[in-house]
């Protein structure tokens, strides 16, 4: 059953995604709900919760600017067994010793800063217009080439309570960053095997877990006026300053036509009217829109 109305302000849900669906389900739930296009700014897999930030409407459309924003992650790590897909959802091989918590946290800085990293097989990755995962699962042999990513930290939180050769690492990480990849050349590292038990993310960019929604309330299939209660206001996640602009400079802009400004080189939110209708970028002296939303 479609609804027949639709919502009426742009701008992005933080979505607490449970364990155990894909991240197209909540995308598509929002769908429905609001009646306009939706899109998550950064995948979670099926296995991972947390964080899942969607953007509504016209909003979707800056899916760019969040690609470098840093994420914080809490995963699990069970060493002394790898699979296929580098998680405990895949194929389980046993073997490897188990390291101590002194010698985790030890090896955890040598990761710091950029470095190299091959995604999973098992990922979204595109081979000659095809999914990794979906050669992977045909049993096709490829390569992924390595790629740059920031970690920014990691930290040792313990043992796991009911798992004796699974640790809790807590991840401050960059865009574009496999954390079953990290469990795996962690292990390396060490001398030995691990896959990615559980992943929660607790922060991506300004979106955190603790002013997410949890899923199960858009379950409830809430009305517009309430759900319109938790929507962020596109303005409001950007994190740049406001470019002042005259009503001969805003029009010009809408048209697609530079002008010249005092401010610095950069990205800034822009203003028609006296509202939000996108982002600017100056250069030499120069802005010209770079993103319209309206």
């Amino acid at each position: 059953m479609k609804r027949e109305d639709k919502i009426t302000q742009f701008g992005f849900f933080n979505v607490d995604k449970p364990s155990g669906i894909v991240s197209s389900t909540v995308v598509n739930k929002l769908k429905w709900l609001t009646g306009v296009p939706c899109g998550h700014m950064g995948t979670l897999d099926p296995l991972a919760s947390g964080v899942l930030p969607v953007g509504v409407g016209n909003a979707a459309r800056l899916f760019d600017y969040f690609l470098e924003k840093e994420k914080e992650y809490i995963a699990e790590f069970t060493f002394g067994v790898d699979s296929d897909t580098l998680d405990s959802t895949g194929v389980l091989n046993v073997g490897g010793r188990i390291p101590n918590e002194s010698e985790i946290a030890d090896v955890l800085p040598t990761f710091f800063g950029d470095i190299m990293q091959i995604p999973p097989k098992y990922s979204a990755k595109n081979v000659n217009g095809k999914r990794g995962y979906e050669l992977a699962r045909a049993g096709v042999e490829f390569e992924l080439a390595p790629k740059k990513v920031h970690i920014y930290g990691m930290e040792i939180l313990g043992k796991s309570e009911d798992k004796a050769d699974t640790y809790r690492i807590k991840i401050r990480c960059g865009g574009g960053t496999y954390i079953r990849s990290l469990a795996r050349d962690i292990a390396a590292a060490l001398g030995t095997k691990a896959v990615m038990c559980s992943l929660l993310r607790t922060q991506s960019g300004v979106f955190t877990l603790e002013k997410a929604i949890p899923f199960s309330l858009l379950e409830q299939d809430p009305p517009l006026e309430e759900l319109e209660k938790y929507l962020i206001p596109t303005e409001n996640v950007l994190p740049f300053d406001s470019l002042p602009l005259t009503e001969k400079q805003e029009t010009k802009l809408y048209n697609g036509q530079r002008v010249a400004v005092e401010n610095s080189d950069g990205l800034y939110k822009i203003y028609k009217g006296g509202s939000f209708y996108g982002i600017a970028e100056v250069s030499n002296g120069l802005a010209k829109a770079k993103t319209k939303l309206c």
